[in-house]
């Protein structure tokens, strides 16, 4: 009774983002407005880029309203287990011994096709190639992507590149990898295919995506994000 009289709590401790600014979700928030009302400027050019290349492929079209979606690098592997069951004796799963090197690059459109990607790198150019699939999955509408601050995500490269095929990105603020609603995605996911075992990376790969094309069709992972940073009277 004593020791409650203070407020002691008890937890687990988690260590600070010392890099993460004091005011993450005010700067999202004008990072969103700012890609609604950008029009056809190049939003992802900056005042230090030169000016070639910041044209639009010729076989791009986004004047059939907007697609918003979530961009995330992830690496699930076979052997995760994040599921707790009731038990008697040690519960333990017999499984074959199979890792994958390779990251799983996703994008969790909220009103879009969802893409999701093996790749052996994330690089630049295996990053491009995610984004190159996305707009094959959306035609014909404009799209907006939100990411963290990831290096192939920022550099010059990957921003003209984006910009060339009609997809504007909207920087999360650093150290903020709660702001991005692909994170509970990867979570649910790994979620459910905890029990579930595969023979080879192959499987594992195929499986991922299977799950990963369910779990995305639930947009409620970005329910409170959307009612608090996207403004619906702009969104197109």
């Amino acid at each position: 009774m004593f020791l409650r009289g203070w407020g002691l709590s008890y937890a687990k401790p988690r260590p600070k983002r010392p890099w993460r600014p004091e005011n993450p979700e005010e700067i999202l928030e004008e990072r969103v407005d700012d890609a609604l009302d950008e029009g056809d400027q190049p939003h992802n050019k900056r005042q230090e880029d030169d000016d070639e290349g910041w044209v639009i492929d010729d076989d791009v079209c986004t004047d059939g309203g907007t697609v918003l979606g979530f961009f995330d690098a992830s690496q699930p592997q076979p052997y995760d287990n994040s599921r707790r069951v009731w038990y008697v004796d040690d519960p333990h799963i017999e499984r074959p011994l199979v890792k994958t090197e390779d990251p799983a690059v996703g994008f969790y459109a909220l009103n879009g096709q969802s893409v999701v990607s093996w790749k052996e790198t994330e690089g630049k150019e295996r990053i491009c190639e995610v984004l190159a699939a996305i707009r094959e999955q959306n035609p014909g509408k404009r799209i907006l992507l939100v990411l963290d601050k990831h290096g192939s995500h920022i550099c010059k490269y990957t921003r003209k590149r984006a910009h060339q095929l009609g997809i504007d990105l909207i920087f999360l603020p650093s150290g903020s990898p709660h702001l991005n609603p692909i994170e509970q995605v990867w979570k649910h996911l790994k979620w459910t295919m905890a029990p579930i075992i595969v023979e080879d990376e192959d499987e594992f790969h195929e499986l991922v995506k299977n799950v990963s094309d369910q779990v995305t069709q639930r947009i409620s992972f970005a329910k409170n994000w959307c009612e608090k940073f996207l403004d619906f009277q702009k969104f197109p």
